[in-house]
């Protein structure tokens, strides 16, 4: 493990948490409170505003703003130019600070370039958010959304493969064999149906949520 490797042209406030072999690229701006796990990867013009918190091993894409309010798990992609808002009814000339919806991305969960998450809203791990999507909602894990706004349109994989469920809603990933199984509605791998476990899941702290 090393130090996070920042461009000089990217600014960083000392306030900021910056984890392990994190890469901070070209005019990033990562503002007081935001606290960046390890080896994630920030492109080019990524914001990341105060008490945001990124997971480890986060794949942030150029011109990403993650505003105050945004939680990332661990190994989440954020692709170019999505968008997060943290308020529902914004106006110029009144403030809304105190209404900023906390939106939290679950690990795994994949969202595809220029998707508009709106605030308030949690994506399940391993989910996937099309491109362009608007997502308005809670998206349950596994599950692919697209459109406008975002509608559930399948499953697929941690591999983020297409699932095909068979008549009893049982489904194997064609990369990795790992097989999955729908339970009350809601799919989950064979393995945690059977033990009750939640994959690598993180729980995020009311203090990490920045309310300190």
């Amino acid at each position: 493990m090393g130090s996070p490797e920042i461009h000089p042209t990217a600014t960083v406030a000392e306030a900021a948490e910056v984890g392990e072999d994190t890469r901070v690229w070209h005019h990033c701006h990562v503002m007081a409170g935001a606290r960046i796990g390890a080896r994630c990867v920030l492109g080019h013009a990524v914001f990341v505003g105060p008490h945001v918190v990124i997971g480890d091993s986060c794949r942030i894409q150029n011109h990403v703003s993650l505003f105050d309010g945004v939680l990332l798990e661990e190994d989440v992609f954020v692709g170019p130019s999505a968008t997060f808002t943290n308020v529902k009814t914004p106006r110029a000339f009144v403030s809304r600070k105190h209404e900023f919806g906390v939106t939290r991305v679950k690990r795994g969960a994949t969202i595809g370039a220029n998707a508009t998450i709106l605030p308030g809203v949690t994506l399940g791990r391993w989910c996937f958010v099309a491109a362009g999507a608007v997502v308005t909602r809670d998206v349950p894990d596994f599950a692919l959304v697209m459109g406008v706004p975002a509608r559930p349109q399948g499953w697929v994989t941690r591999r983020g493969e297409r699932l095909t469920l068979d008549e009893d809603g049982r489904g194997r990933c064609p990369v990795s064999g790992e097989r999955y199984r729908l339970v009350d509605g809601a799919l989950v791998l064979e393995s945690e149906a059977d033990t009750g476990s939640s994959e690598g899941s993180i729980s995020i702290s009311p203090v990490q949520e920045g309310r300190d």
